[in-house]
């Protein structure tokens, strides 16, 4: 199976509830089986809600506030200046960057008063800087400048800070009209690093060190084509579709404080086109929830999707982030050829999609979909691999999201139901805004805003390929993840945690199998992926990507179960096989240990200890409720910790430590948490040596369930790193900074921010004079 997925669960659609569809009888064919051609499952779909369904799913929809409203600048003002008095910086600047240029042409339409029209104008100029329209903001600022010779009304103190604000936005102007520097440093290279040193010729955005291959049973898989040694580059890719996760975004309730949430999102942080992190955001014109990090990114969104996307946002947040992206992806296949695609979605998706028929030919049949060698009239014929274009070749293209697999046959009966009912309510509306907005530029003298392209004439066949893709997506969507500080930076040490950040369809990073341990490792640049090797891979090694289900973060029933269930195939990678031996003992990291002797406990529902001269024993439920228990106060001890109650969370902690030890291995996973929270704890007052000594026993039982390469123990060594340069350890900071770097680079890169923030410490540090011997003792 050729895929590569998401890592955590998606919101598939919100529908309404089948109390009114409770038998689903899909469409038979004409063999009398019943049919999972996606066309016959749309159709069927199209004619199932009743109108107090579409109406539920219209007050779903309104529940979400992403249209303009006049009083949300006032409001968003207000609740900046309550964030800015809390010195909640951060959340103040999302908070004023949410009110915009419109909101102050409205002002200035509806008598703003005369005595704040300075400050006013002043706004609009700033506004104008950031959108990059500088014609327009050095207009304002001239005619600031005559305001101030005009009008001898102004204080002279309003006048002096009202001058400076003026003098810093024409350096603004200057500066973006003639800019030194087109990227940082720092990203110019992270891309410089991110290019691959030869590209292959039969893989766009692969490297030449791999090759494709098909299988009858597992699919397309890449294979090593040379000796690959770890930290090289295999993939560079280019999302061809990315949506942004909009996170937590409940619908409104009744209140003013509800009606606009003030809360900062992953949609008021990053560009929603290029994922670029950002806090002074260019909103859309057109709606309150697209935001970007500059007027180039909003116009480029416009022209590719955005323009059919603009009056879908309630809608589309309800029905959830895997309906948006197979949306877009539809819409961007309006950028390649349209004849040919519409070609592609008429015939080949209708035909392809027929179920498989239960024969000895199953082999053959699949065969003859993923390309290689087939009979035909007694002569051998070698068919093109399934994506790839006349000369054999696999883009990133839409061709090749086309052929990805969306498993329908395997799908269940409700799950396509549901998909088809999300598409066919995504199709209604499409096809309404369609008609009221070419009905209003036929009535309007104004420019003529953006139609989608034959929506209406050809409303089935967009539905056709939405719901392909929605099918694809299960097994096909990429988690875009980021990295982001957690830490405190009053303290100078930062603690991180990998965050999902959008969903993405990558046609090339989709042809890696799945490995429970894999030999790659996959990481984000913007909408970028990057796969490199993690370890050695010897030629005609295949090159393996792990699709959630990690060997070090669950057990291996549980890995199984995942897999059957969203990617339908069971995995029998060398992780799994192993794993089926050593099942009955459990993970280290999961293990209790006797509380006489310390040996690991054994068994099912009662333990016994491993040690051959210890008779002890314990219920496994006894021992579950103690882990529970000791969960929940060291839970408690991070939120004290949160909240700047250090002495009162170290003393919860070291409680909890004495407890753990206990009953708990030395390397199980919430033991390395307390130690984690006590480094932290302790990093807050300043005492590193103590700091360090509870961190480098968490380095542990990180080494122990991810191994010593891994990602994870490159980002707890990077803390450390932290901790002893904050302590003036120099030579403890010295060698954790070389394997910090070591780990991190074999997984990121160069242009990694850790990476650039371990070298500078490393300069600092070399840079120091010597520390002056003392008297011999």
């Amino acid at each position: 199976m050729s895929a590569s997925s998401d890592h955590q669960t998606e919101k598939l659609c919100t529908t309404p509830k089948r109390s009114k569809h409770q038998d689903i009888k899909e469409p038979r064919s004409r063999t009398g089986a019943t049919a999972v051609m996606i066309k016959d499952v749309l159709t069927f779909s199209f004619s199932s809600p009743r109108p107090e369904d579409e109406m539920f799913l219209k007050r779903l929809s309104r529940g979400y506030l992403v249209g303009k409203d006049p009083g949300a600048a006032l409001f968003y003002r207000e609740e900046g200046n309550k964030k800015f008095q809390e010195k909640d910086y951060m959340g103040a600047t999302v908070l004023y960057a949410k009110t915009c240029l419109k909101d102050i042409t409205r002002a200035q339409m509806h008598g703003y008063p005369e005595r704040l029209q300075l400050k006013m104008m002043l706004r609009k100029a700033e506004c104008l800087v950031t959108l990059g329209k500088l014609q327009e903001a050095s207009q304002i600022i001239s005619d600031l400048e005559s305001h101030f010779t005009d009008r001898q009304t102004v204080a002279a103190s309003q006048f002096q800070i009202l001058q400076s604000t003026l003098c810093r936005l024409k350096r603004k102007v200057q500066e973006k009209e003639n800019p030194t520097e087109t990227f940082p440093a720092a990203l110019t290279t992270g891309f410089e690093d991110m290019n691959l040193r030869e590209e292959n010729e039969q893989i766009s955005c692969a490297s030449s060190s791999v090759t494709l291959c098909t299988d009858p049973f597992k699919g397309r898989s890449l294979i090593a084509t040379k000796d690959i040694l770890p930290g090289e580059l295999l993939v560079r890719e280019e999302a061809f579709v990315s949506v942004l996760n909009p996170g937590e975004m409940p619908p409104r309730r009744d209140g003013l404080e509800s009606k606009w949430d003030t809360r900062v999102t992953n949609g008021d942080l990053y560009c929603h086109r290029c994922l670029k992190h950002t806090v002074a955001t260019v909103p859309c014109d057109g709606c309150s929830y697209a935001k970007y990090c500059s007027q180039e990114c909003m116009q480029q969104a416009w022209d590719l999707y955005h323009s059919a996307e603009c009056s879908l946002g309630g809608l589309l947040l309800t029905l959830g982030v895997f309906c948006h992206t197979a949306l877009r992806a539809t819409l961007l296949a309006r950028c390649e050829d349209v004849g040919n695609v519409t070609r592609k979605l008429c015939g080949e998706i209708s035909n392809r999609d027929i179920c498989l028929p239960k024969s000895k030919n199953l082999v053959q049949t699949v065969s003859h979909d993923l390309g290689g060698e087939s009979e035909e009239n007694g002569k051998t014929v070698e068919r093109p691999v399934s994506g790839c274009d006349v000369n054999g070749k696999y883009e990133s293209n839409y061709n090749a999201v086309l052929h990805l697999w969306p498993h329908t046959r395997n799908h269940s009966p409700e799950h396509r139901f549901l998909c088809a009912l999300s598409v066919a309510a995504l199709c209604r509306q499409l096809e309404a805004a369609s008609l009221q907005t070419l009905t209003t530029n036929l009535k309007s003298s104004q420019p003529k805003a953006a139609v989608v392209p034959a929506m209406c004439q050809e409303l089935h066949i967009w539905g056709v390929a939405m719901l392909r893709h929605m099918l694809q997506l299960q097994c096909n969507a990429q988690a875009i993840t980021t990295i982001q500080q957690t830490g405190s930076k009053e303290n100078m040490v930062t603690d991180s945690r990998q965050v999902r950040l959008a969903t993405g369809l990558f046609p090339v990073v989709s042809l890696l199998n799945h490995s429970c341990s894999p030999n790659t490792s996959v990481s984000f640049v913007s909408t970028v992926a990057t796969v490199r090797a993690s370890q050695q891979i010897g030629e005609g090694q295949e090159i393996l990507h792990c699709y959630g289900p990690h060997e070090s973060r669950m057990g291996v029933a549980e890995r199984q179960q995942k897999l059957r269930s969203q990617y339908f195939f069971d995995c029998d990678c060398l992780a799994c096989q192993n794993g089926k031996c050593r099942a009955a003992a459990g993970p280290r990291w999961e293990a209790f240990r006797c509380h006489c002797c310390g040996e690991l406990m054994q068994g099912d529902d009662v333990l016994s200890c491993g040690s051959a001269s210890c008779t002890e024993s314990a219920s496994r439920d006894r021992l579950v409720s103690r882990l529970q228990d000791l969960r929940q106060r060291v839970g408690k001890a991070q939120t004290l910790l949160r909240n700047g109650k250090v002495e009162r969370a170290i003393q919860l902690l070291l409680g909890c430590q004495r407890d753990a030890e206990s009953f708990l291995s030395a390397e199980h996973s919430l033991v390395g948490e307390i130690e984690d929270a006590l480094a932290q704890a302790y990093a807050a007052l300043g005492d590193w040596h103590k700091s360090a000594a509870h961190l480098q026993r968490s380095l542990r039982v990180v080494e122990v369930r991810h191994g010593p390469a891994s990602v994870e123990m490159g980002h707890e060594l990077f803390k450390l790193a932290q901790i002893f340069f904050n302590g003036f350890a120099i030579p403890e900071a010295l060698n954790t900074i070389q394997k910090a770097e070591k780990v991190l680079l074999v997984h990121y890169g160069r242009g990694n921010e850790e990476i650039q923030e371990l070298q500078k410490m490393k300069s600092c540090l070399l840079d120091l004079p010597p520390v002056p011997e003392g008297p011999a003792v």
